[in-house]
């Protein structure tokens, strides 16, 4: 098995803080660095939820390959998909009262797709993740706004804080993937080029 030193660096195509925490992890070294793509003018509405999410998290990746041809690049992106239609991050709260609103007694799915290039070649995962809502009265969404404040989590909530609460049941393969990175599909991606997890 080689050893981390010798294998070649890992860059995450993010400045998302929920992405990093969860490649911190593995205990592995690596770099953050954000994709120079600009994501909305890429939103190509003729694609459906899950082919989306895969071509704006292999956009990601492809960004960073000029300046890092050695490197193993992760690109990840996560789209909310109720009932076909997507559902991207709130910005305000308004946004997110609208949002928590539409999907209150409902069920939608979260897509997390993931690109993996490297040197060896390049690895795709998609998650799709189920999540089934409370009915949310007006004054329960305004209190949950006000604590996590999710003004930048796709479909307004914060799983990983108060944002559980919200939620009858979760059908998922892969927990981790909720947050925006797929672990268990990661780490088997690194170990085939090299990584020693743990």
């Amino acid at each position: 098995m080689p050893s981390a030193s010798t294998c070649p660096p890992i860059i995450l195509a993010s400045s998302s803080p929920y992405r990093r925490e969860a490649l911190e992890r593995l205990g592995l070294d690596f770099r953050c660095l954000s994709p120079s793509i600009d994501e909305e003018a890429m939103k190509d509405p003729s694609l459906q939820p899950q082919a989306l999410a895969s071509h704006l998290a292999r956009a990601k990746a492809l960004s960073l390959l000029p300046q890092f041809p050695q490197a193993i690049i992760i690109g990840s992106d996560q789209l909310v998909d109720l009932d076909g239609e997507i559902l991207g991050k709130p910005n305000d709260a308004k946004g997110a009262q609208q949002q928590l609103q539409r999907m209150s007694g409902r069920s939608h799915r979260l897509i997390t797709a993931m690109e993996v290039i490297s040197p060896e070649g390049c690895f795709h995962h998609c998650d799709i993740t189920t999540l089934h809502m409370h009915a949310l009265t007006d004054a329960g969404i305004q209190r949950y706004i006000e604590r996590d404040q999710p003004w930048n989590c796709a479909g307004s909530y914060r799983i990983e804080a108060a944002g559980i609460s919200l939620f009858v049941a979760i059908t998922s393969k892969d927990h981790s993937a909720i947050t925006g990175l797929p672990i268990l599909a990661l780490v088997s991606i690194l170990r085939k080029l090299g990584h020693p997890i743990p």
